[in-house]
Parts: structure tokens; C-alpha cells; sequence
């Protein structure tokens, strides 16, 4: 269930020129909320009236704090990795979350720039006996949490579009590879439209079901505006438009209408 909250900012880290992790003390958000979540954040001022949509990166349950890491992009973002310090205003946890099963034995995330960060919180979550992170990032100064990756999966591997660290490489590329090795029980991916649209391109080549996270711009982050309206299937010859913030951000990959929703990143 979803609530308004005023809480207590834990921590503030920047993780590189553009990009920040922000710890957020909240024992209901990090009791309830589940991979795939995301909370929608007031950041303050009149240029930033409308409240921004960040994927929860990560919990820690002990410690009652969850993670948030955010691009500075405009105004508002801009103004939130100023905060380090004080309170936040949040309304969380919102969306559908990632499918968890213990029929999953074997899972992949593939993640894409800054779609890899919920990525984190699902491999966490998981019990698979094996768990494969496949990340890619536009250069070597992009790359960011590669060790909490390290930890939270049994492999990883890391491609950048110019070949400074990992492999030069589309990430979607190192799925390709991967699965010629070991079909996974399941693919879940986050990043840019055009990358999952690839990745579940190929699970479904492969007989592999896929989640992807729609992560389109937001108004409201609770199903009354239709900002973050995406094209979807109903059925084998219909279809109809789904709220990304209520009926996502996660869908099955054959339920998304790729030519409609890969754009509105």
C-alpha cells in the first residue's frame, strides 16, 4: 500500500559526474516495497512542482534505509542531489513489481545506463542458484556499483559503447553470447527502449520469458494523468493502453507494443 511519507535523509553519495545515490531512512519503505518499485519524490521549488518517478535501487531492512540513485537531468534532480541532508518527501512504494519465483533457477538482468540500478534490488531478492548481471554503460566514467553487482550476483560482466572497460559491445550482444552457453529460466531488463526491445527480441527467440521495466515520463506516479500511457496488447489481435506507473513499470515483454512505447524513454 502506498503512502505520502516525510522522511529522513541517511546519506547522499555522488557516484559520478551526473549520477548520485541517495540512502533514505524509512522502515515502511523498506519493509514493503519490492524490486521493480519506484517512489515518486518532491524535490521543492517552483520549477520542480510535480514529483519525480526513481527507481528504489536497493533495501536494507536491517537498518530500516532503502536506495535511490537518480541522473541529474533538470531542475528538479538538480535541486535533489543538493540535499544532503534533512527530509524528503516521497509517496512510495508504487508500481508492479519484478515476478520473483523459486521455480527460477537461473536469471539474467540486462541493464542499460541507468535502468541498471532496480536491477540491483531484484538480484538481491532472489533466491536463483544462479544469477547472471549483463550491464552496459556509454564509457569507463559511466560505469557505477559495479562491486554491490559483484556481490549480489554470481556473475557479471560489463560492456561500453567505446570500449573503455569491458567489452566493447552492445549489452544486448553479451545476452546473445550468454545464452548460447546456458538458457536462464528467465531475462529481466531495464534501460533504454531500443535495448529492451532487443533483449526481449531474444529471449523470445529463445523460448524465454522476459520482463522489462517501463520507466516512460510521469505526471501524477499513480494512474490518474496519462503522461506515462503505453501502448499494450489485449489478446492476440487487440490492444489498449496500460499506465506505466499503476499497470507497471513491469510487463511481460510480449504484452508491450514496442513500435508505440520504445521512444518515450
Amino acid at each position: 500500500m502506498k503512502k505520502v511519507l516525510t522522511e529522513q535523509i541517511a546519506d547522499l553519495e555522488k557516484l559520478c559526474d551526473d549520477v548520485y545515490k541517495m540512502t533514505i531512512k524509512s522502515e515502511y519503505v523498506a519493509q514493503n516495497a519490492a524490486p521493480g518499485q519506484f517512489v515518486n519524490v518532491k524535490c521543492g521549488g517552483i520549477e520542480a512542482f510535480l514529483r519525480r518517478p526513481i527507481s528504489i535501487c536497493d533495501v536494507d531492512r536491517a537498518n530500516s534505509t532503502f536506495d535511490i540513485v537518480f541522473q541529474v537531468k533538470g531542475n528538479g534532480t538538480e535541486r535533489l542531489s543538493c540535499k544532503c541532508t534533512g527530509e524528503v518527501d516521497i509517496m512510495a512504494p508504487l508500481g508492479k513489481p519484478f515476478e520473483i519465483d523459486d521455480r527460477y533457477k537461473s536469471i539474467v538482468v540486462v541493464g542499460g545506463g541507468i535502468g541498471t540500478f532496480p536491477l540491483l534490488y531484484l538480484l538481491n531478492s532472489s533466491k536463483a542458484e544462479k544469477k547472471t548481471a549483463l550491464l552496459g554503460f556509454r564509457t569507463k566514467t559511466s560505469v557505477v556499483l559495479e562491486n554491490r553487482f559483484r556481490a549480489a550476483a554470481h556473475h557479471v560482466e560489463i560492456a561500453t559503447d567505446d570500449g573503455t572497460y569491458g567489452k566493447q559491445a552492445f549489452v544486448t550482444e553479451l545476452l546473445e553470447q550468454h545464452i548460447l552457453g546456458q538458457k536462464p529460466d528467465i531475462v529481466y531488463t531495464c534501460g533504454p527502449g531500443i535495448m529492451m526491445r532487443k533483449a526481449a527480441a531474444i529471449a523470445e527467440k529463445n523460448g524465454i520469458p522476459c520482463q522489462v521495466s517501463m520507466e516512460q515520463r510521469m505526471g501524477c506516479g499513480i494512474g490518474a494523468c496519462l503522461v506515462c500511457a503505453c501502448k499494450t496488447k489485449k489478446g492476440e489481435d487487440d490492444w489498449g493502453f496500460a499506465h506505466v506507473c499503476k499497470d507497471g513499470p513491469v510487463f511481460w515483454s510480449t504484452d508491450i507494443c514496442w513500435d508505440q512505447c520504445e521512444d518515450s524513454r
